[in-house]
């Protein structure tokens, strides 16, 4: 299991819903938010889409998140 503790800030800081954020990465509502609660890993390809989304680089929004 993962600990993504910014992802939804990224989120909310874009002023995006977790809706409109599944869309721009091609998976549903459900997944995403999956993702932001650390259930699912994010897929390599959704992972790139997010950096893309919030504006920041893969290594800025990699070093927020941690293995646990």
């Amino acid at each position: 299991m993962y600990l993504y503790p910014r992802l939804r800030d990224y989120r909310e800081d874009k002023d995006l819903s977790q809706r409109e954020v599944a869309e721009l990465i091609g998976t549903t509502q459900q997944y995403y938010s999956e993702y932001e609660r650390g259930v699912r890993e994010i897929p390599l390809h959704s992972f790139i889409k997010l950096a893309r989304a919030y504006g920041v680089s893969l290594d800025q929004l990699a070093e927020n998140f941690k293995e646990i």
